[in-house]
């Protein structure tokens, strides 16, 4: 009997090594994944504070989508013509003639992903222009969009956490989070939703297009008051009638409702798949999230590669090709730009980096082709349908572009 319980010591001795040894392999693997937070300095006119960026209460990573309007066509005119030898001609094109930009009425608008911007110079409180990694520059314009304008937060090394509001801003310069920097306290959200469609979509989570990291509260009320408790310690969410069934790390369960973050007021689910894009689920599509740990928080900054002109070849239906350098719907030049689509409810956004090839189906939808091999029906947008102003496209040895009509197109291969 001695002996039994002597060996039973020692494998519980065992595995309690083991527990511990796993543990510390976790946290170590999430001390070293930090790079996927976003990272910079933001100048005043009077100090520069260094740390980790929250752009409002919402964006944190690398991987957020920065959402504004373009200016005019005239940041087209700059873009296109970087190197003026080979694309002089480009120079030439007027493009306020084309229908897309004089329809007054068109909102331009520009998403790009976080860690595709080198740096951000306010100008005033509508208007900022983009610095790209390759040195582009681009005006955008912030009305109907809330990242130009907000207060921008910062994890300064000295202070803490410091909202600095936007019109003392001078700069944002964006970089990499530096070896040795302190341990980030927070963990993005993961995991995995299901839509009443039976979909699944796993990927890091924004709540309510607003929750992104493990701090963040979950605020709403159940039989016996309020509550307001950390995404760290939310297990799931399932929606029923007019709240959700919530499942916490101690097993309790609760039916909460009263705000936002539980019943039909939510704004939505987005989760964002690196190499894919961001998908947008209304609550009325929603069903359940299952909250998962993440490997890591992420792409890094460095992992984003300079932005390039969309190029390509197009297939028309007179079984003619024509390959070169282009600007797809008259509106998006660079791969870092993004498709916006529908599938029924639910919205993708995804840089044209991602994509292989589009195929229009009919005057609503277009088949999508992604470079990871999965193939989407979109539609319910200009970008995937009859409304696509078509596509302007350099051919290497003419003198002007050509433009090639979206009901003469049946596909767009992309270099």
């Amino acid at each position: 009997m001695e002996k039994g319980h002597y060996s039973k010591s020692r494998i519980l001795v065992l595995l309690a090594g083991i527990a511990v040894a796993v543990f510390l392999m976790a946290t170590h693997g999430m001390a070293q994944s930090s790079s996927g937070f976003m990272y910079g300095k933001i100048y005043t006119a009077t100090n520069t504070y260094e740390g980790q960026i929250r752009w409002g209460n919402e964006e944190a990573f690398w991987t957020d989508f920065f959402n504004a309007s373009k200016k005019s066509s005239g940041s087209y005119k700059k873009l296109v013509s970087v190197d003026k030898k080979e694309e002089s001609s480009w120079l030439d094109f007027d493009w306020d003639i084309l229908s897309i930009w004089e329809n007054q009425a068109t909102v331009h608008q520009f998403s790009c992903q976080f860690g595709d911007i080198k740096e951000l110079e306010i100008i005033n409180k509508n208007n900022a222009r983009i610095q790209f990694k390759n040195g582009l520059q681009m005006e955008v314009n912030g009305e109907g969009y809330n990242d130009i304008g907000t207060k921008v937060q910062v994890l300064d090394k000295e202070l803490g956490w410091t909202s600095i509001n936007w019109d003392k801003i001078q700069k944002v310069e964006f970089s990499s989070i530096p070896k040795g920097s302190s341990h980030l306290a927070m963990s993005p959200l993961y995991g995995t939703v299901e839509t009443n469609r039976k979909e699944k979509f796993t990927g890091y989570i924004q709540w309510d297009h607003d929750e992104r990291v493990s701090t963040d509260k979950l605020d709403a009320e159940s039989d016996d008051g309020k509550i307001s408790v950390p995404f760290s310690e939310v297990i799931s969410i399932e929606k029923r009638s007019s709240g959700s069934d919530v499942v916490f790390k101690s097993g309790r369960q609760l039916y909460l409702t009263g705000t936002n973050d539980v019943d039909l007021d939510n704004k939505g689910v987005i989760v964002l798949q690196p190499g894919k894009g961001m998908v947008d689920i209304p609550w009325s599509a929603f069903k359940k999230v299952s909250f998962a740990a993440a490997a890591s928080s992420g792409p890094a900054y460095e992992s984003f590669t300079t932005p390039k002109q969309l190029s390509g070849t197009v297939l028309l239906y007179d079984a003619k090709e024509v390959s070169g350098k282009m600007i797809f719907d008259l509106d998006e030049t660079l791969d870092v730009e993004t498709l916006e689509g529908k599938d029924n409810d639910i919205e993708y956004t995804i840089p044209f980096r991602n994509i292989k090839s589009i195929k229009p189906k009919n005057s609503d939808y277009s088949i999508i082709e992604l470079k990871n091999g999965e193939t989407l029906l979109l539609g319910d947008g200009r970008d995937v349908s009859a409304q696509n102003d078509g596509i302007i496209i350099m051919v290497k040895g003419k003198k002007e572009p050509t433009h090639l009509r979206w009901k003469n197109i049946e596909q767009i291969i992309f270099d």
